[in-house]
């Protein structure tokens, strides 16, 4: 909703003796050609006794004449005015053909009419050099009048001239500075000698304070103000009289109300008159003017007013209280999803997974967090999802530190960034062998890696014969990138290095020897890798090692979450001890050697001058590997994981190996920090992640189609909540990344990428779903009786196929089984609550999507106890239905309704059985009037239990999910319409290159009908010509209805011979009368025809298409009668015009 804003406006004159006044001409009401809308507008003259006359001028501007037939001692002028701040594009506006390019001419219809615009006055010298600096090649007319304003907006200074009148051209270039008077009636000469028709415009400038800060440039005023301003109108064929603002540089926009338009500044003054008096009186002028934001509602960009927030804080902090009181141990983790906010076009930034700047942005993100949440932390870059269909694995960035505040890797220069260059092999058989002999190992177990000079081989004889393997003009970029990169190493280089590794069992009890290695052999005597992209380490050729039968092969077991753990030592001190006590050993031996040399020396007899003899020096013998022969390896250890290190796109990559225990990583990269910074080589860190331990605390960063996904660490509290959310917010902003996404049309959908959020434990076994699993039930059960939970906070993909559907979503019978799994969690003190394996097991199949996949239902549990592996048994649910909202104080306030309902359910277990909406789901629901009631019983039903839950709070996120798009008002009927939800289809499987692929119908939509009468009986509202079906509603005189409709021809479509219904023509029919009171009309494109390029950069902008696609207007002329119409009994409250009437 929309921004007003109040006017006031005093001119104040006072004399010290009475004078007679000559009529006075007042231009202070808006002018009729305003595009902002006012709603009320009060002009008071005083003294009273005055004769006024309202009129209009010869340009069609408001103008009002005052005669005062007495004489007064004062002259005092108010102006009250409100105006609706609602967004409109300035350039939303079309040119005719033969005014498209500059120069051009005039159509000879009003050619003459214009004639009075278009005579300049004389030229002076100074205007004349400024034209000469003007291009006058032919050149797009509208960009060609933009550059003209934006340059004359840098020649000249703005000041403000409390002088009466207006400079001249030449007064104002020779100075270089000028009021908004002066520059606008410049740029209307400089105009009217390039042949354009302009006029001079004064009226109200009104601005306010924008809800964003600008990361670019300036952000606009720090306050709300008001003044009088003036600036030029243009005439352009087809669009008419367009703003240009050159104090600002910019097009005309909401904020200008303009109060008169003239061709000349004479004639658009605000006041003018004058008086007469005996002698020379005093005069005393006062004026004042100020703006009052009278209606502000909560909004995307501004979801709270400061006190709304405040409240909404102390209810988090009473909310915390509760679950600590009940010894919950809840931790709340989430999924936010970013955009790019510099560029809205790409496929990266739409569709694509990966692309080409999404990694740098994940880079900067990701080193933001470090400096903002953990200094002491290392960053992880590893290997990601690989879903069927992509050509490689996505990447993932993580970012790990310890939640005793003790540092992993301290100096984060020694972090190879993105886009580094210069590593070698040489760089990386030095650091790997390095960091054998800091581990303690000797650097003879390092061996080189080669790529494959057979399989490469054979690529090249299959290339055509006249390229080069350098420029092999495959049309697969990532195959061309591939033989090209290899073959510009050259197959003798070594693609890395690799170090066999793992962690003796039994070295608990023998520190000193924690880590054994192995000299790998292979029957080609080199290590060759298999061919890929992945690092060195992932392509090992363990297959042609030395056979292990399976009873005794090194498998790595990573440690069970839920096994009790200890505090976790400082390896960096350690490493610092053992150097310290190392170099104390040393120098005792130095002593004593060169004690012995001493005392040796003191023993043998002086050497006859002329007699020593000649010893040659010790040659460096170079890189050196052990030679091994056939047979057993000596160390008597067989070893299958291995630390590996290659040189890759500039930077050297370290492969960090699998491992069972937290400590044995965190080891490994205390000695990797050590040796980068003796060696001074930064590195990335890549490989295998750390076993997930409650000791740690991890940040990732990854792809996900169109978006870039951030998984935060867990909040233990409403304050971790609160820093988590806002800091991510904040370090994506600065990274050039947002959560603003918006459709062509300019509907805003959050990032498309959603906002999940993950509940759970500190550590398996402090899981509340687990230690009550009673739980589980009531939240099944709650979200099933209360659609708006996944309505209200979605995103545009529901329904059931979609990729967090309901559990009673088209699939009826699964609430059957659903209440026979439920009837096994007993509430407390009820019964035995089922085992952490039997809670998993209980639900697994049923949570799921249509499919049976566990992951992409909306209650997601695969990570509660899963019985595939220690990574999945977390005691974690994931609540995925909710979509990323814009503004951080709205995910804050989702989060606080969650940690609200948690802690309810654990009060006060709900009991009973799941409820059966049936269609009324994809009926009833879908409207935004009956999503809101229901939201609104789950708030009364938290105020019941001690939350002091306001409906304000979640107005944004309402008015997010089901924008306004108009609404009219006739003789007392109110007639609004809202976008409404509409389940998208999946369609079957089609052929695609490398498997197949499902297309999504979103071609459907829904609008909400509501009326608001005295008599609602008395009144059919129509939709081209068709009644809705309207139902009444708990508040008086209001019904609800919705329309489905098909708003676009897609080339998959569930229904492709189907037409577009668009646009919609609404009439609110008077029975009484037989005829429509009034309408309105919605379009699904602009209605002049404008088809957008490109997608909406900012709110502004996204409102301002949206909104263009209402009229006030259009209803259906002339006297008629609805037809009957039959709705379906499923869907008893929605019209569906693309079904025949009386289907």
């Amino acid at each position: 909703m929309a921004i007003t804003a109040s006017i006031h406006h005093l001119t104040h004159y006072k004399y010290d003796r009475p004078v007679t006044l000559g009529p006075q001409l007042i231009r202070l009401r808006p002018a009729p050609h305003s595009r902002t809308r006012v709603i009320s507008h009060s002009l008071k003259v005083s003294p009273e006794g005055h004769f006024v006359n309202h009129q209009q001028d010869p340009y069609g501007n408001w103008l009002a004449r005052y005669v005062f037939p007495e004489p007064v001692t004062e002259f005092k002028i108010e102006v009250d005015l409100v105006a609706d701040m609602t967004v409109y594009n300035p350039f939303d506006f079309f040119v005719d053909e033969e005014g498209q390019e500059w120069p051009f001419e005039y159509p000879e219809e009003f050619r003459d009419d214009l004639q009075i615009y278009r005579e300049p006055e004389p030229m002076g010298p100074h205007l004349a050099a400024y034209m000469e600096g003007i291009p006058r090649e032919p050149t797009g007319t509208v960009n060609f009048l933009v550059d003209i304003n934006m340059k004359l907006q840098k020649h000249i200074d703005y000041i403000v001239r409390m002088e009466p009148g207006v400079q001249t051209p030449e007064e104002t270039l020779q100075h270089k500075r000028g009021s908004c008077r002066d520059t606008s009636w410049l740029l209307v000469q400089i105009l009217r000698n390039l042949g354009f028709a302009a006029r001079f415009c004064s009226g109200y400038l009104i601005q306010l304070k924008p809800d964003l800060q600008a990361l670019d440039g300036p952000s606009g005023t720090d306050h709300d103000f008001t003044d009088l301003h003036a600036w030029c109108e243009v005439f352009l064929p087809g669009a008419g009289w367009i703003g240009l603002d050159p104090t600002s540089g910019l097009l005309t926009g909401e904020s200008h109300i303009p109060l008169a338009a003239t061709p000349h500044y004479r004639t658009a003054a605000p006041i003018t008159g004058g008086f007469s008096a005996a002698g020379n009186p005093h005069v005393s002028f006062d004026f004042d003017m100020t703006v009052t934001r009278t209606a502000e509602h909560p909004r995307i960009t501004k979801p709270f007013s400061d006190e709304a927030w405040e409240a909404l804080d102390a209810l988090g902090h009473k909310v915390d209280a509760t679950i600590a009181e009940q010894d919950m141990r809840l931790t709340m983790g989430g999924e936010p999803t970013f955009v790019s906010i510099d560029d809205f076009e790409s496929a990266e930034w739409n569709t694509a997974a990966v692309g080409p700047t999404k990694r740098s942005r994940a880079d900067t993100l990701i080193r933001r967090l470090r400096d903002r949440f953990a200094p002491g932390g290392f960053l992880h870059y590893g290997q990601g999802k690989w879903y069927p269909g992509e050509t490689l694995p996505r990447w993932t960035f993580s970012l790990y530190w310890r939640r005793d505040g003790l540092p992993i890797w301290k100096n984060s220069d020694l972090v190879a960034k993105e886009g580094a260059h210069g590593a070698n092999a040489e760089q990386a058989d030095r650091f790997l062998s390095t960091f054998a002999e800091n581990l303690g190992l000797g650097a003879d177990y390092v061996h080189p890696t080669f790529e494959d000079p057979v399989d490469w081989i054979l690529k090249e004889a299959d290339l055509p014969s006249n390229v080069t393997p350098e420029d092999s003009k495959l049309k697969d970029p990532e195959a061309r990138a591939r033989i090209a990169r290899v073959f510009s190493r050259g197959l003798d280089t070594a693609a890395g290095f690799v170090l066999p590794l793992q962690r003796m069992w039994q070295s608990k009890h023998t520190p000193s020897m924690r880590w054994r290695s192995e000299h790998w052999k292979t029957r080609r005597g080199h290590l060759f890798l298999i061919p890929g992209d992945s690092p060195v380490g992932f392509r090992l050729p363990l297959g042609s090692l030395p056979y292990i039968p399976p009873s005794a092969y090194p498998y790595v077991y990573p440690t069970d979450p839920s096994v009790p753990v200890q505090a976790l030592p400082d390896f960096h001190a350690d490493r610092a001890e053992k150097r310290r006590l190392l170099m104390e050993e040393f120098e005792k031996i130095a002593r004593e050697e060169a004690q012995i040399a001493r005392e040796q020396a003191e023993m043998l007899p002086e050497v006859t001058p002329g007699h020593a003899q000649p010893v040659s020096e010790a040659r460096d013998a170079g890189h050196r590997q052990k030679v091994m022969e056939q047979g057993v390896d000596p160390a008597g250890g067989q070893v299958r994981t291995a630390i590996a290190i290659e040189p890759r796109d500039g930077r050297l990559c370290l492969f960090m190996p699998p491992v069972e225990d937290l400590e044995d990583y965190l080891e490994l990269l205390a000695t990797a920090e050590e040796t980068a910074e003796e060696l001074g080589l930064p590195i990335h860190i890549e490989g295998y992640t750390p076993p997930h331990d409650s000791r740690m605390n991890v940040i990732r960063v990854a792809p996900d189609p169109g978006v870039i996904e951030v998984n935060v660490h867990p909040a233990h509290s409403w304050e971790d909540c609160k820093s988590i959310t806002t800091a991510v917010y904040e370090e994506a902003r600065q990274s050039r990344l947002g959560a603003d996404k918006f459709m062509i049309d300019g509907k805003h959908t959050g990032t498309g990428g959603g906002n999940h959020v993950v509940v759970g434990g500190a550590t398996t076994l402090d899981s509340p779903f687990l230690r009550r699993p009673d739980l589980m039930r009531s939240l099944i059960l709650y979200w099933l009786r209360h659609p708006s939970l996944s309505y209200l906070f979605s995103g545009l993909f529901i329904g059931p196929t979609s990729q967090a559907p309901r559990i009673d979503e088209a699939r009826h019978d699964s609430l059957y089984e659903l209440e026979i799994a439920l009837s096994h969690f007993p509430a407390p003190g009820q019964g035995e609550p089922p085992q952490p394996w039997l809670t998993d097991r209980l639900l697994r199949n049923m949570l799921i999507d249509v499919t049976g996949n566990t992951h992409r239902a909306e209650i997601c549990i695969d990570k509660l106890f899963s019985p595939d592996g220690p990574t999945g048994r977390l005691g974690l649910v994931e609540f995925r239905g909710f979509e990323m909202p814009p503004d951080a104080k709205m995910s804050l306030a989702q989060q606080v309704l969650i940690r609200a309902l948690l802690a309810r359910f654990w009060k006060s277990p709900v009991q009973g059985r799941p409820v059966r909406w049936g269609t009324t789901l994809h009926d009833r629901f879908m409207l935004p009037y009956f999503v809101w009631e229901d939201f609104l019983e789950v708030l009364r039903d938290l105020r019941s239990h001690g939350f002091d839950f306001r409906s304000d709070w979640y107005e944004a996120q309402k008015e997010f999910r089901f924008p306004f798009a108009g609404e009219v008002d006739y003789e007392g009927v109110h007639l609004q319409l809202n976008q409404a939800l509409e389940p998208w289809h999946v369609l079957g499987e089609r052929g695609a290159i490398g498997g197949t692929v499902r297309y999504t119908d979103s071609s459907v939509e829904r609008m909400q009908v509501q009326l608001t009468a005295m008599d609602p009986e008395r009144y059919i509202v129509t939709c081209n010509r068709r009644p809705v079906p309207l139902a009444a509603t708990n508040a008086s005189g209001v019904s609800v209805g919705g329309v489905r409709f098909k708003a676009w021809q897609p080339a998959e479509a569930l229904h492709p011979t189907l037409p577009v219904n668009a646009p919609l023509v609404f009439d609110i029919f008077d029975t009484w009368t037989g005829r429509a009171l009034g309408g309105c009309t919605y379009h699904v494109a602009h209605p002049g025809g404008r088809n957008y390029d490109t997608f909406p950069v900012n709110t502004n902008e996204a409102d301002a298409r949206r909104l263009a696609r209402f009229e006030k207007m259009g209803h259906t002329p002339g006297s008629y009668w609805p037809l009957p119409e039959q709705p379906h009994p499923e869907f008893p409250m929605t019209l569906d015009l693309r079904r025949m009437t009386g289907l």
